[in-house]
């Protein structure tokens, strides 16, 4: 029993992509069973080649692989009529082979060719109801794992909406991060959220591309669209550290900035562009005009580097409301977070 636990946790653990190509296998087999094709483990073999991670994907591979297998068995054909069912001749064939597939652009197929080649040269005939029975069992067994790959693939909706909240988490942490150091230069942060957030978003980008390419008609690119916001915004905020890095005196101007990344904190994990914090940030940069010049050499470079930091939040919060709704209107479905 617990033999039987471990071997259904570690299914789980390995994906979906297991029980598909299982059910693809198993079915290739049983349709050339059903219609007493000799061969059917190499039609389940075949089935197994063909399973992707996408119905994009999926198209395109069995499509190479089906088209470079018949390449691979016209030549086979041609070396073995000429020369004989040889070891050599095998060795010829991937010499002459693999470059020709290749350079027809059907390099996925060249492992599922060779397989169709090697029965052949194993069952040492050539005949047209040999040649039939290859090509049945390329097209069952590709067949075969097309089927299950269009009707099945996991639903990542839910993958990205975990990951859209810990990238818009890891944002407000940063943020009040930002707002601490502008009121307490001496603050002390390790800045490992910000390496956490670069992981994250790189991770959306991977499901989402995945996401899009199951969607075969009509593919949405809203997730595409937030997470490469939020990887243009990351540049932003490690432009704004080197700038808050720079801030080394507590000042006014400092602690008027960091009511507006305390603001952005919050505005971050919100559904829709608020503008709350754009708010603010105009409102403090026409204080900033009212103020007197500095008095020092060292308020000057603080307060410059202040100043270029608010410049460089201004672009960022430009990046969320180019892609974001206002709350006003009603939230899409994909719709992210405010800043």
């Amino acid at each position: 029993m617990n033999l039987i636990i471990h071997a259904w946790g570690l299914l789980i653990f390995m994906g979906f992509r297991v029980i598909k190509t299982a059910v693809a296998s198993l079915l290739a087999i049983l349709i050339t069973d059903a219609f007493n094709i000799p061969g059917a483990t190499s039609a389940g073999l075949l089935a197994i080649l063909g399973v992707d991670v996408t119905r994009k994907r999926s198209v395109i591979s069995i499509s190479s692989r089906f088209f470079a297998s018949l390449l691979g068995l016209a030549l086979a054909c041609i070396l073995f009529y000429l020369l004989g069912f040889h070891y050599w001749v095998l060795a010829l064939y991937i010499l002459l082979a693999f470059p020709l597939i290749s350079r027809a652009n059907f390099k996925e197929g060249i492992v599922t060719s060779s397989v169709v080649v090697f029965r052949v040269f194993q069952g040492e005939e050539i005949a047209p109801d040999i040649m039939l029975t290859q090509v049945a069992l390329l097209v069952i067994g590709l067949g075969s794992a097309m089927l299950v790959n269009l009707v099945y693939m996991p639903n990542s909706e839910g993958t990205m909406m975990d990951i859209r909240r810990k990238v818009d988490g890891l944002f407000s942490v940063i943020f009040s991060h930002f707002s601490l150091t502008l009121r307490d230069p001496e603050h002390i942060w390790d800045g490992k959220e910000m390496i956490e957030a670069n992981r994250q978003i790189d991770r959306g980008i991977e499901e989402a591309k995945r996401a899009s390419e199951n969607q075969m008609i009509h593919p949405d690119g809203a997730w595409n669209i937030y997470f490469y916001m939020r990887k243009e915004q990351m540049e932003n905020i490690q432009s704004m550290m080197h700038q808050i890095s720079q801030v080394y005196e507590r000042l006014p101007h400092g602690i008027l900035a960091a009511e507006v990344f305390e603001q952005l904190s919050k505005d971050v994990i919100s559904e829709g562009y608020t503008g709350k914090s754009e708010a603010l940030l105009n409102e403090l940069e026409e204080r900033f005009k009212k103020m007197e010049l500095p008095a020092t050499r060292e308020e000057f470079e603080v307060r410059s580097a202040i100043l270029q930091l608010c410049r460089e939040l201004a672009y960022y919060l430009n990046i969320s409301k180019k892609y974001k709704a206002p709350t006003a209107k009603k939230p899409q479905k994909h719709a992210g977070s405010a800043g």
